[in-house]
């Protein structure tokens, strides 16, 4: 039996602060963000730090600052408080020993005594003999009052579910249907572990309960473990959520899942699968998200983008995929670039500030960029891509580099009887508006027989140091006369370096 629909879902992202919080466990949390806000009711922060071992303290606050970055704001959680807290699992260890108990007295579960060393050697020997390992029973059936007296008496315990032996047990998935999983495959799992700290599966099932979670949604790679979580809900008496296991992320190349060795290729193609990267690598959050949503989910075979309130209100768990996802880049890109498109000027600009301060351009405000980023906007796909592209806007002199200033098909004494020529057209000219000075320049282009490509490409790379840069006349424009000027003079300088070094001239 499942919780009704219908009504406000009250929904959790529970991510275990092991690392950086990555695409799959953001989907997980937009997903569930988004039915939250579209029935009008609760997303909920829980963390998960059970596994000690494993726990890093600066990820929980990666985890918060890279969710309130993608604008996924939670109701209840460790940093708000609520009314079911404590929200870190840590804090709630009594909490989980008595409901193990509880499942001890109702014969759902039972005291086992076997020291590490005896479960060593039987994992050993399950594996000579090619079985999965699982434990034999051995504690099963001790008397409950001779496993009592050994429990006061301070053995080291664990406590562990009775899994039936017979019969199956059918668990139910809203996306892929019935899952049918014969009983006696299933291991009599840890419920409370030797030092009192739960393990994630009696932990989340009696969060999930007691905090009055209709619905879960988390990734594929707990289906494996869907079956105990729906034995718990049954042993307990209580009513099940509703069940959705989200599809799988796998390689780009569809082939098998991500490792650690992807990530780090990704990276040094200025990729990841890590937010904190996506966010320093200047990805919009509503390009993130948007991605991440048609990862597993669509609205219809046409809709392509999407903003956060889109999302709401077009949501819904009956679109969601079971079938794996091949994590493309490239179609972040594409969304990237739509976003930048669609943000007004005047937000792109606010944006980038942080951009530029981080590349040097400390100085730099939304004031300084506002004229510039009509130049760029059609041009950039990160945040990034700006400041390579228009860095140059800030810089007291720029030092192009000499072979970049003798265009395909010149040669050297060529392009500095152009860069001659257009300094002069140039200081002629009352100003540097592009109504002034792209008629000027064809006119040069025609004087000299050549193509256009040339004589632009070379003014091109003197004021800006680079080849590609946003519209030329529209940038001699904003750079500003004295700069240009003065660009053009420092290029002339460098061509004549050249050709007195060239073999021709020696």
């Amino acid at each position: 039996m499942t919780k009704a629909e219908g009504r406000p879902a009250r929904v959790r992202f529970a991510p275990s602060p092991t690392g950086y919080l990555h695409i799959g466990g953001a989907r997980a949390a937009l997903f569930n963000y988004l039915l939250a806000r579209q029935t009008g009711g609760q997303f909920i922060l829980r963390i998960e730090d059970t596994d000690r071992k494993r726990y890093q303290p600066d990820s929980e606050q990666d985890l918060m600052e890279s969710l309130r970055w993608l604008g996924l704001e939670w109701d209840e959680g460790p940093d708000k408080g609520g009314p079911v807290g404590p929200y870190r699992q840590s804090e709630r260890a009594e909490l989980y020993r008595r409901y193990a108990e509880e499942l001890v007295e109702r014969g759902h579960a039972y005291y086992c005594f076997c020291s590490p060393e005896r479960l060593r050697r039987l994992r050993e020997e399950r594996r000579k003999q090619g079985l999965p390992p699982r434990y034999d029973g051995h504690c099963r059936n001790i008397p409950p009052e001779e496993a009592k007296r050994r429990v006061e008496a301070g053995e080291p315990h664990v406590i562990r579910f009775k899994a039936p032996r017979e019969g199956e047990v059918i668990a139910h998935d809203l996306i892929r249907g019935p899952i049918r999983v014969a009983n006696k495959d299933l291991d009599d799992f840890i419920l409370l572990k030797s030092d009192g700290m739960p393990t994630y599966h009696l932990a989340v099932v009696v969060d999930d309960h007691l905090m009055g979670i209709t619905h879960v949604l988390r990734g594929a790679e707990w289906l494996s473990t869907f079956p105990l979580h729906v034995h718990l809900y049954r042993a307990f008496g209580w009513e099940e959520p509703v069940w959705v296991h989200l599809s799988l992320f796998l390689k780009p190349s569809g082939k098998g899942k991500i490792s650690k060795r992807d990530v780090a290729a990704f990276r040094k193609g200025h990729k990841s699968v890590l937010i904190r990267d996506l966010r320093e690598f200047g990805y919009l959050p509503e390009a993130v998200n948007n991605w991440l949503a048609l990862m597993g989910w669509s609205y219809d075979d046409r809709t392509e983008f999407f903003t956060m309130q889109d999302l709401i209100e077009k949501f819904s768990l009956e679109r969601l995929k079971p079938s794996p996802a091949a994590v493309n880049f490239d179609k972040l890109d594409h969304f990237q670039g739509l976003h930048v498109r669609a943000l007004p000027p005047e937000e792109l600009a606010r944006r980038l500030v942080p951009f530029f301060h981080k590349a040097g351009y400390t100085q730099v405000t939304e004031d300084d960029l506002r004229p510039i980023v009509p130049l760029i906007q059609t041009r950039i796909v990160t945040l990034d891509d700006a400041v390579r592209l228009a860095g140059f806007f800030f810089e007291d002199q720029v030092e192009p580099n000499p072979d970049e200033l003798v265009p395909k098909g010149l040669t050297p004494e060529q392009a500095l009887e152009v860069a001659r020529r257009a300094l002069a057209v140039l200081e002629a000219l009352p100003d540097m508006k592009a109504s002034t000075t792209e008629p000027a320049l064809r006119a040069l282009v025609d004087e000299l027989g050549l193509k256009a490509r040339h004589v632009f490409g070379l003014i091109r790379v003197a004021v800006t140091g680079q080849r590609v840069s946003p519209p030329l006349f529209e940038t001699l424009e904003l750079v500003g006369r004295d700069k240009v000027l003065e660009r053009m003079r420092r290029a002339i300088a460098l061509l004549e370096d050249k050709v007195q070094q060239s073999p021709a001239s020696s």
